[in-house]
């Protein structure tokens, strides 16, 4: 492939892979020795950076104005609960849907996880964003579902009698059927098929490795608020969404080396 990397990191990394810049950063670099390539990838690292400390700023704004409904619905008032659970619908029916890939599946996943938020309400500590601590719960909930559905279909699997001893296919084959409501979760994804491309790499990811992937791609949360809502190190966040990025480019690779798309269309939609 022309394009070595296929995914949607930010514009400073995805800037210096295309580019296949080597910018070590001890050494001076002036504009006179690496010419107009090195100016605009530094420009837009400088653009990305600004990005990021304006992302930060929202995010804290955020959490400051959801405080006190926190608090109002840790003192027992079942609207200002509402409240923050009608902001983040639509965030936890993505997340879920990307990792059920059943729409119905999802809606019980969102439902499950507002039961279990008020349940452990009062354990919810101010210091954290309470919109992260709803997709920690999430997140366990499709895990435990997706491994429940593992062990349903086992079952189902080992318990489905001959159809026929003359028959060559002896044992009958489970048929999931496609989601064909045309919904995705996914963000700005200038191309359906694509899309659906992606959904299908999605479902080869392992659930730790999908997980990492959709928190960052989708929902746009930073290293370290993945990390809180997975409750892991920020190394192990990186280094799942590294590997992530690359099954998901081989996953796909079969799609992106053909005559039906070019990843090259959609790299301006897919950069972060």
């Amino acid at each position: 492939m022309a394009q070595d990397v296929f995914w949607w990191g930010s514009l400073a990394r995805q800037t210096a892979i295309n580019r296949g810049l080597n910018l070590n950063l001890t050494d001076e670099i002036t504009p006179e020795e690496n010419g107009d390539q090195t100016r605009e990838a530094l420009e837009k690292l400088a653009a990305a950076s600004e990005r990021a400390q304006t992302e930060q700023e929202k995010r804290q704004a955020a959490r400051a104005a959801e405080l006190p409904l926190v608090e109002a619905a840790q003192a027992g008032d079942a609207q200002a609960f509402e409240k923050l659970l009608t902001k983040s619908q639509q965030k936890l029916f993505s997340l879920a849907l990307g990792m059920l890939h059943d729409r119905d599946d999802a809606k019980d996943a969102v439902q499950e996880t507002w039961i279990k938020a008020y349940k452990k309400l009062q354990d919810f500590q101010a210091n954290a964003s309470f919109g992260t601590w709803l997709y920690r719960i999430c997140v366990n909930v499709c895990i435990d579902k997706q491994r429940a559905a593992k062990r349903r279909k086992k079952v189902d699997i080992d318990n489905i009698a001959p159809l026929s001893t003359d028959d060559d296919n002896l044992y009958a084959q489970v048929d999931v059927a496609p989601d064909t409501t045309g919904s995705n979760p996914l963000k700005n994804i200038a191309n359906k098929e694509l899309g659906d491309k992606i959904q299908d790499g999605l479902r080869g990811l392992t659930e730790d490795h999908r997980s990492v992937l959709l928190l960052r791609e989708v929902e746009g949360m930073s290293y370290d608020e993945i990390s809180e809502a997975l409750e892991i190190p920020k190394g192990t966040v990186m280094s799942r969404l590294y590997h992530a990025r690359r099954n998901l480019q081989h996953l796909l690779a079969p799609y992106l080396e053909s005559d039906e798309g070019d990843p090259s269309d959609f790299n301006e939609d897919l950069v972060e």
